[in-house]
């Protein structure tokens, strides 16, 4: 069993930044793949950015060289620094394990939300 918070959330203009983090409980971590995922109006929630446990990066095209994951043994933390945010990147960011070991209990969440 796992817990998941996030925080860092917040309203940012086009091109601003914002470090997202996520605090996990309930289990080892260190050998999970962690991701965050984010989830906008009227769209299905999806996989933005994953590090391994050893720290391979997995990026969706969407972000890729604007957005950077890492990862915090030791304090059970997930990390995603976000720069030159978009409007299109306003949705509800979530952590979790990524692949089939991934938790069904999803934590609060944290808004972002990019406008002028």
């Amino acid at each position: 069993q796992v817990q998941f918070v996030e925080s860092g959330g917040g309203l940012v203009q086009p091109g601003g930044s914002l470090r997202l983090s996520c605090a996990a409980s309930g289990s080892i971590f260190s050998i999970y793949v962690m991701g965050w995922y984010r989830q906008a109006p009227g769209k299905q929630r999806e996989l933005v950015a994953a590090i391994g446990s050893g720290g391979s990066l997995n990026y969706a095209d969407s972000v890729k060289g604007r957005f950077t994951i890492s990862r915090d043994n030791a304090k059970k933390m997930v990390h995603l620094q976000m720069n030159n945010l978009k409007p299109e990147d306003t949705a509800v960011y979530y952590c979790n394990k990524v692949g089939p070991t991934m938790s069904d209990y999803w934590g609060q969440g944290t808004q972002v939300t990019v406008s002028s």
